[in-house]
């Protein structure tokens, strides 16, 4: 963005990301030994709200920033626009004015009483202008170590906490220039860790209605190689210049929406809300450059504000302060109002609320999934313990289960998760538990508090003597039986309802998996079950002897008669061969 707006031929709208610096102690800018202000230890800059509201202020005017921000009600500003007076140059001014260089004598007393009245600004180096004339500080200067003495001069300066770089057309297109300034930021920030600083970049990239384009891609694609942290995308969404009638609070959301997408990509550690969190926007209000098809009206704006709150979205700002105002409704777009009718400030009206002076409170969500489980005594059950980032910043969660009656043992596994990560519930019972239904709780608790989750247990009575417990494997769980290394319940191949018993053979064991069954001694009685593969087993042992097999590729019953001896107590069991492999039983019953 540079006035004159109407002379921009963009084929695609504008995004701003940002980048802040890391705190990488005993880093320095190298070759780069600023004097004067760039020199002095850091001052208590206070850094922007995680949620803010910044439009552009067209510095070229001649107008007060400090008088416009407090007649409008915009607190912050983003400040446009820092460029070289010539190509070539390494020395930054404001609009390229070398009667305004970087110095106290520029905007200074303004800056000073934005801050008094609770805001600050954001300047901003580029813009149209600059970028297609060779006069964006990293396109002219071709020192790296200059372009970062420059950003850390303008630091000091004027005590910023944010550097917004627009870098548009012929600027993305200059790969060696695109290189140079993520070099510098990453210079930038390594001399503002060293000097007790945060500081963040950001940058102002071409996007389409679904996201950044091929080459704003490619800008943050290299400072990632650079190391340059980016942390917050603003996109400006206007200019599209498609032909095509918009709704374009809708295209916002589209837009970052693709957006959110493509950053999920770039950066796969950080959390859903993380993302969101790093995802500004930036509108024209009022007529764009393309004309009136390409209209942001006031009902937009308040579409875009609730739904910028809703998804957690960073920061909302707009082109330009000056044209808030209805005093050429009708007109082409200008830079001085919006084209639209409208009331003086009534779009800062609706999005001056969306900025907050309080960091956004951590906090994290925790689900139990399932949230329910039926067990027979003596057996047992897990689920998945899920946390999630609500705001902020993913915290530690220390993860305990509670409510857990005589004969029930919860434990959760890991016990401590980092939130958006997940853990696993197991519970185990005894055959002496009492047949009930308990509510488990399940407590994740962090820095910023606790959060809890509900897990209702039901144990049924062990099934009266003379019968197999868990005999169709329904419970999901194999206890009460015990198997060889391998041995599990599974839900394919089954015969009858959603799981069955599979006995892992190999080459070194049979696989056996059993249980105990106490019967009435010195009575005859008959085992069947249903099984499937190459050589499998039924039969009893212990104080009784009897078995059969059979190897079938489908479901076949089989059948053991047996007698028990002066105990009544047998062991019921199913196995494979040797290297035959896994074989599977289903529905086994004692008559």
């Amino acid at each position: 963005m540079r006035l004159p707006r109407t002379l921009q031929a963009a084929l695609t709208a504008c995004v701003t990301l940002v980048a802040s610096a890391g705190l990488v102690a005993g880093a320095t800018s190298a070759g780069a030994a600023p004097t004067g202000p760039a020199a002095t230890a850091a001052a208590a800059a206070t850094p922007l709200p995680t949620r803010v509201f910044a439009p552009y202020f067209e510095a070229w005017t001649g107008e007060s920033p400090a008088t416009l921000a407090a007649q409008s009600g915009a607190k912050y500003l983003t400040m446009a626009f820092l460029q070289t007076a010539t190509k070539g140059s390494c020395t930054p001014y404001w609009n390229g004015d070398t009667s305004l260089p970087v110095a106290q004598s520029s905007f200074g007393a303004d800056f000073a009483k934005i801050r008094a009245n609770g805001g600050d600004v954001i300047p901003s180096f580029g813009g149209y202008t600059a970028d297609t004339t060779g006069t964006e500080l990293a396109d002219s200067c071709t020192d790296v170590n200059q372009i970062a003495a420059a950003y850390e001069n303008l630091i000091t300066t004027y005590d910023i906490s944010r550097i917004d770089l627009d870098i548009e057309v012929d600027s993305l297109d200059n790969s060696a220039g695109v290189d140079r300034r993520n070099k510098a930021i990453k210079l930038v920030q390594d001399w503002a860790a060293a000097n007790g600083r945060q500081i963040q970049f950001s940058y102002t990239l071409p996007t389409t209605t679904s996201g950044l384009a091929s080459s704003g891609l490619a800008v943050l694609k290299n400072a990632v190689t650079n190391n340059a942290k980016i942390d917050v995308v603003n996109m400006m969404t206007f200019d599209y210049y498609d032909n095509a009638a918009h709704d374009m609070a809708a295209d916002t959301q589209t837009s970052a929406t693709g957006l959110y997408n493509q950053l999920a990509k770039l950066y796969p550690t950080k959390t859903p809300a993380q993302l969101w969190g790093s995802i500004g926007i930036t509108e024209m209000i009022g007529v764009d450059d393309f004309g009136p098809a390409e209209t942001f009206t006031l009902a937009n704006a308040t579409t875009v504000y609730n739904w910028a709150v809703s998804k957690g979205i960073n920061t909302l700002s707009f082109w330009a302060l000056q044209r808030d105002n209805g005093s050429c409704a009708g007109a082409a777009a200008r830079d001085d109002c919006s084209g639209i009718a409208q009331n003086k400030w009534d779009f800062t009206k609706i999005f001056a609320p969306f900025t907050s002076n309080t960091q956004p409170v951590n906090d994290f969500s925790v689900g139990v999934n399932p949230n329910s489980g039926t067990v027979v005594a003596g057996s047992s059950a897990t689920a998945t313990i899920s946390t999630a980032v609500v705001s902020g910043s993913a915290q530690s969660v220390n993860l305990t289960v509670s409510g857990a009656p005589a004969g029930v043992t919860a434990t959760v596994n890991p016990g401590t998760v980092t939130a958006g990560s997940s853990a696993t519930l197991t519970v185990a019972t005894t055959a002496a538990t009492t047949p009930g239904t308990y509510p488990l709780t399940v407590t994740g608790t962090a820095a910023s508090g606790s959060h809890s989750s509900t897990y209702t247990l039901t144990v049924t009575g062990v099934t009266p003597p003379g019968a197999i417990v868990n005999g169709g494997l329904e419970t999901g769980s194999l206890g009460p039986w015990t198997c060889q290394t391998g041995g599990s319940v599974v839900s394919t191949p089954v015969h009858s309802g959603s799981y069955a018993l599979q006995a892992a053979a190999t080459a070194s064991q049979n696989g056996q998996c059993s249980q105990t069954v106490t019967l009435a001694p010195n009575k005859a009685y008959t085992l069947t079950g249903w099984v499937q593969g190459s050589y499998a087993y039924v039969g009893v042992s212990g104080g009784a002897t009897g078995s059969t097999w059979t190897s079938a590729s489908g479901w076949t019953k089989l059948s053991v008669p047996f007698t028990t001896g002066a105990s009544g107590t047998v062991t019921v069991y199913l196995h494979g061969w040797y290297g035959q492999g896994s074989v599977y039983g289903d529905d086994f019953s004692i008559a």
